[in-house]
């Protein structure tokens, strides 16, 4: 056959300048991965002195950095289109400045459905106090008017403390970020937008 003793194009090096610069991390992290693999060999132990440990230990430690971006883009591009801008909304948490209420729950639910629900250990309550936020949904919802109902349950003192509040919100083209402070001793939750 006339396909069996046709040459075959040659093959050129990988330009990682053109490349995108994942594709080029990633060729990179293959190609160390194969050269690796040829020191583990029998016999390849031998051949590869100190000095090019050293360099593939180095070698080594760039590539991890570079997966560990990768992933980080990876991260933000799933986000973008799990989450798209148009229809993005977020809702934090946080606790009214020198709040002494302790936390223990927290139900979210979006024009009637439920759509988070969260128990709070003792660090993520102690983050809380000190003035951390906590994301509690991100989700898709379409643009106009929506409900947003948020119920709590906590302790203050030795008693139980439960507190429930509805509003509504306008979502727009734009991702909308919605703030949820819980103050007076948990009996009193404010929205805002952020």
């Amino acid at each position: 056959m006339q396909g069996e003793n046709a040459e075959s194009p040659p093959v050129t090096a990988l330009d990682l300048n053109t490349m995108p610069t994942w594709r080029a991390r990633l060729a990179r992290v293959l190609a160390l991965a194969l050269l690796l693999a040829a020191a583990g060999s029998p016999g390849g132990a031998e051949e590869v002195g100190k000095e090019e440990m050293r360099s593939l230990d180095e070698q080594v430690q760039e590539i991890k950095s570079d997966v560990l971006g990768i992933a980080a883009e990876l991260g933000q591009l799933e986000e973008k289109l799990l989450y798209p801008s148009n229809t993005q909304v977020a809702v934090f948490v946080s606790l009214a400045e020198g709040e002494t209420f302790r936390l223990d729950s927290v139900q979210v639910h979006i024009d009637g459905e439920p759509v988070a629900h969260h128990i709070y250990s003792f660090k993520e309550l102690e983050a809380l106090q000190k003035g951390g936020v906590q994301r509690i949904y991100t989700g898709n919802v379409a643009t106009g008017e929506h409900r947003l109902d948020v119920a709590i349950a906590g302790k203050k003192g030795g008693s139980d403390v439960s507190a429930k509040q509805d509003w509504s919100f306008r979502k727009e083209a734009e991702p909308k970020l919605v703030g949820i402070t819980l103050a007076g001793d948990g009996s009193r939750i404010e929205l805002g937008s952020w």
